[in-house]
């Protein structure tokens, strides 16, 4: 059988230099009130259990979480409440790798951003998943 191309979990083999933008586009799966997810990870290697330059994880009811994971352990989490995501609607967004942190970029509005605490040339693996339905993962 095929894999659809945006099948959930996506999974990619790709570098991330500084100066690429990554294009999410999709859908909250259920509604909120279903405590959905979208994770989106930034791996260092091929393997789901490597370490992650950038971990950004929404729970569409409540909040965002960012995070690295270094020699497997999780590091401090950086945690919003900003919530540009709406129940049912279609979002797109965009993440750009600066040379000192990622910006990510909802519907058009800037709303978080992250510092590297691994060298982004050190990704070599994206990862996006969780409860939602994806329309199209852009590199530009």
């Amino acid at each position: 059988y095929s894999r659809l191309p945006w099948q959930v979990p996506y999974t990619k083999l790709m570098s991330l230099p500084v100066g690429s933008f990554l294009k999410i586009k999709g859908t909250p799966a259920v509604s909120f009130g279903k405590n959905p997810q979208l994770q989106v990870d930034f791996h260092t290697e091929h393997e789901d259990d490597s370490d992650i330059a950038f971990h950004f994880r929404v729970y569409f009811n409540s909040c965002v979480v960012m995070n690295s994971r270094q020699g497997g352990k999780w590091k401090e989490e950086v945690k919003t409440s900003v919530m540009p995501f709406k129940d049912g609607q279609p979002f797109e967004m965009g993440i750009s790798v600066l040379p000192k942190e990622y910006h990510v970029i909802v519907n058009g509005c800037q709303s978080y951003t992250f510092p590297h605490r691994l060298d982004p040339k050190s990704v070599k693996m994206i990862q996006v998943w969780r409860d939602v339905s994806l329309t199209s993962v852009i590199i530009a």
